[in-house]
C-alpha cells in the first residue's frame, strides 16, 4: 500500500478535481503491475495497473489508496475492469466519499466474490487527499493563504513599495506553490498596484485561474492577468454591464455576485461547482482579513523577510475585521519553519481539514 501511495503522488501537477490515487497489483508476493492517476480524463490508477499486470492479474491482490470507482464518468469502472481481470481480493486504503461511490464500489466486488478491504494506511492516504475529502465533504475548495511580509508582518511601505519584499529564491517557493493550486486569488487593489502575473511559470505545469475581487469591475484589460486568457473575475450586482461585455470578449469569465461586496462562500462553492477545488489566496491585506474573518483558510503558507519596514501607515499582511479576542486567533498546527532564500517560509494547517 506504501507504494501504492508513492504512485499515487507522481503526477507532476495535482489531478483535481480529481484525487490522487496510485495501485498495484501482487502475486505470489511480487508486485506485477503499478499505475496511478494522471488526472481528469486519463486512465484511473486501477486499469493502468491492470494494463502492466496483463495476465498475472488473475487471482492476484490488488492496493489500492482510494475505493474502486463503480459508475460511469469520463472514464468506465474501475470495478468492471477489475472483475473482468480476475482479481482475487482488493485492500483500499479510504472509502470514495463521492457521492456516486460510497462504498458502493467495495459492494460491487464483494457482491460477485472478490474480497474487499478497507482501512490499510488510511492516515496517510488521507493526508495525501486532504484537497479532495474537503470538496467531497463540503462542497468547498480547500484554501491555502499565503504572504510575503516582512518581519513586523508588513506587505508595503507607507508610499506602497511592495517590489520586493522576499528575495528571488522566496519568489521562485512562491511560485511553486501555485503550480499545487488551481488557482490563484487576489484583490483588484494588488492588480492595479502592481499588474502580477500570478502565473507558476514552470514548464510542463498548466498555469493556475487567475481570480480578481473586483466589485466594482475596475479590472484593466490590459492587465498580465487578463492576456493569460485564464481569468475569472468577481464583480457586485452594480459593476457596469459594458466593462463587463468588454472582458468577457477578452475571454475573462465574469461572475457577478448580488450585494455590494463580493460574498467570499458564494464564491468558493462556485469555483468548486466549477471544478476548482485547490485555492491559493496571496492578497492583499484586506483580502487575505476577508478570508480569516470567514474562517475560510485551511492553510497557511508565510514567507517572512529579514527586514523591518516599520510605520503605522505602511500595510499590513492581514487587515479586514480581526479578532478582539485572542483565544478567537486563528492558530496554527504542524507548524513547520523552512529555509526560503535568506528569509524562511511558515506553514502551518488551521482548519481540520488540513492534515499534512
Amino acid at each position: 500500500m506504501r507504494e501504492a501511495l508513492r504512485l499515487a503522488s507522481r503526477p507532476t501537477a495535482p489531478p483535481y478535481p480529481n484525487p490522487w490515487v496510485g495501485c498495484v497489483v501482487v502475486q505470489n508476493n511480487q508486485i506485477v503491475g503499478r499505475g496511478y492517476h494522471r488526472g481528469p480524463g486519463s486512465e484511473h490508477a486501477e486499469v493502468a495497473a491492470l494494463k502492466d499486470a496483463g495476465p498475472k492479474a488473475r487471482k492476484a491482490t490488488m492496493y489500492v489508496t482510494l475505493e474502486p470507482c463503480c459508475h460511469y464518468g469520463r472514464t468506465s469502472p474501475c470495478t468492471e475492469a477489475i472483475l473482468k481481470a480476475g482479481i482475487g481480493e482488493v485492500f483500499y486504503a479510504l472509502r470514495d466519499p463521492n457521492p456516486a461511490v460510497r462504498g458502493r464500489g467495495a459492494g460491487i466486488l464483494r457482491s460477485h466474490g472478490v474480497a474487499a478491504r478497507a482501512g490499510l494506511c488510511a492516515r496517510e492516504a488521507a493526508v495525501l487527499n486532504q484537497v479532495y475529502l474537503k470538496y467531497r465533504a463540503t462542497g468547498f475548495p480547500f484554501v491555502t493563504a499565503k504572504a510575503a511580509a516582512s518581519l513586523d508582518g508588513r506587505i508595503a511601505t507607507r508610499t506602497g513599495q511592495s517590489k520586493w519584499i522576499t528575495d528571488t529564491q522566496a519568489r521562485g517557493c512562491a511560485r511553486a506553490l501555485r503550480a499545487q493550486n488551481q488557482a490563484v486569488l487576489v484583490g483588484i487593489h494588488t492588480i492595479l498596484a502592481d499588474d502580477p502575473h500570478l502565473g507558476s511559470r514552470i514548464p510542463g505545469i498548466p498555469a493556475p485561474w487567475r481570480v480578481v475581487l473586483d466589485t466594482r469591475l475596475r479590472l484593466p484589460a490590459a492587465s498580465r492577468v487578463v492576456r493569460s486568457q485564464k481569468c475569472i473575475v468577481a464583480c457586485g450586482a452594480d459593476a457596469n454591464p459594458a466593462q463587463a461585455r468588454r472582458l468577457e470578449r477578452l475571454g475573462v469569465k465574469v461572475w457577478k455576485f448580488r450585494g455590494r461586496r463580493v460574498p467570499l462562500k458564494p464564491l468558493l462553492r462556485r469555483l468548486a461547482r466549477e471544478g476548482i477545488i485547490s485555492l491559493l489566496v496571496e492578497g492583499g491585506g484586506e483580502v487575505l482579513g476577508s478570508f480569516f474573518d470567514a474562517h475560510a483558510v485551511d492553510h497557511v503558507c508565510w514567507f517572512l523577510a529579514p527586514i523591518v519596514i516599520g510605520s503605522a501607515k505602511s500595510r499590513s499582511a492581514v487587515a479586514g475585521r480581526g479578532v478582539a479576542d485572542l483565544d478567537a486567533a486563528a492558530r496554527l498546527r504542524q507548524v513547520r519553519i523552512l529555509p526560503a532564500g535568506r528569509g524562511w517560509l511558515v506553514r502551518g494547517n488551521v482548519s481540520r481539514w488540513a492534515l499534512r
